[in-house]
């Protein structure tokens, strides 16, 4: 059965980006067709590659799900996407489904790829779904315990759902640390501490960096007590980091350690793969207090402005949401 043509968004050069045509292959057995609700620009990654600051040795590791193109440019590239199986494989016809697929109105992929939403979801706030996981992930490697005191830095989305998974767990003290203080609203809504870097609390047992500014995590440094880990989950793309790891990073024997979404946690590796990882993140978007991270939308044609607009200032900006037409 033959489709109308699909509408993508591309980046066709550095800080250039437009809505293309798009043709869609014929369904083949255990395909499905997704005609797109909601998408979300996952601004930090998004940004870099924008601005063309992806390292060309990682043009390979950091290609996103069905991508088309290449590194640098033109590419089509996002990895958020909620949508409504239109045709296809019987038990996800009709479901409403999370997949990591570029920005594109319709689109065809193989049913494994796709994610039903679980009950009590809205589609709305499944675009959380990317970065619920990318947090998950990190609180797996990060391993916080009961009564640990923490700090994220960078009051991001990933920073935020960070500092409020953290603070579920009985006896935590979690403070989220950020310059922006148009973020404060948000972190109270969410029941969040948030404080500027000079206030940044001290003697911590676990540090999480997430704000991709790289003096953000000599600071991060600063706030781990002895024997504490530091998780680094920015991604800096060409930037180039400078830490002080001849003050006090020895003599107090700190971890300094990675996290990214990319690979399953070792600690969770073994039980749980992609798929498992990524129901259990739509799971706990059933929360409806984190409606509070997406704090704008537009609509799909207007994405090329508003990607160019997000790279220039995100200033106050979390999740801004991308609405397709006859969404509901």
């Amino acid at each position: 059965m033959s489709h109308p043509m699909a509408s993508a968004y591309w980046i066709t050069a550095p800080r250039r980006g437009e809505i293309r045509a798009q043709a869609l292959p014929a369904l083949r057995p255990g395909e499905v067709l997704v005609k797109t609700l909601y998408g979300a620009i996952s601004r930090g990654t998004e940004s870099l590659v924008f601005n063309n600051l992806i390292p060309e040795s990682q043009y390979d590791a950091m290609a996103a799900p069905f991508q088309e193109g290449s590194l640098p440019f033109p590419v089509k590239y996002g990895y958020i996407s909620v949508g409504k199986v239109l045709e296809g494989s019987g038990d996800l016809l009709g479901r409403t489904v999370f997949c990591l697929y570029p920005h594109q109105s319709t689109y065809v992929v193989p049913g494994e790829h796709v994610v039903p939403l679980p009950p009590g979801l809205p589609p709305k706030r499944a675009v959380l779904a990317a970065n619920m996981e990318t947090a998950l992930n990190g609180l797996w490697d990060a391993t916080p315990c009961l009564g640990d005191r923490i700090a994220v830095f960078g009051a991001g989305t990933v920073g935020f759902l960070l500092a409020w998974l953290s603070q579920s767990i009985p006896g935590t003290e979690v403070t989220l640390v950020d310059p922006d203080t148009a973020k404060a609203e948000v972190a109270q809504r969410l029941g969040l501490s948030l404080v500027p870097p000079e206030e940044a609390p001290k003697e911590c047992d676990l540090v999480i960096h997430a704000s991709g500014v790289p003096e953000a995590l000599t600071m991060a440094l600063r706030s781990a007590g002895y024997e504490a880990t530091v998780l680094e989950m920015s991604w800096f793309g060409e930037r180039k980091v400078t830490l002080p790891l001849g003050e006090a990073f020895h003599s107090r024997r700190i971890t300094l350690r990675s996290s990214q979404v990319g690979g399953v946690s070792p600690a969770r590796n073994a039980r749980k793969g992609y798929r498992r990882r990524m129901e259990i993140a739509l799971g706990l978007l059933r929360s409806s207090e984190l409606d509070a991270l997406i704090t704008g939308e537009s609509t799909f044609e207007e994405l090329p402005a508003v990607m160019e607009r997000l790279a220039d200032n995100g200033r106050g900006v979390l999740c801004h949401r991308i609405r397709h037409e006859s969404n509901e």
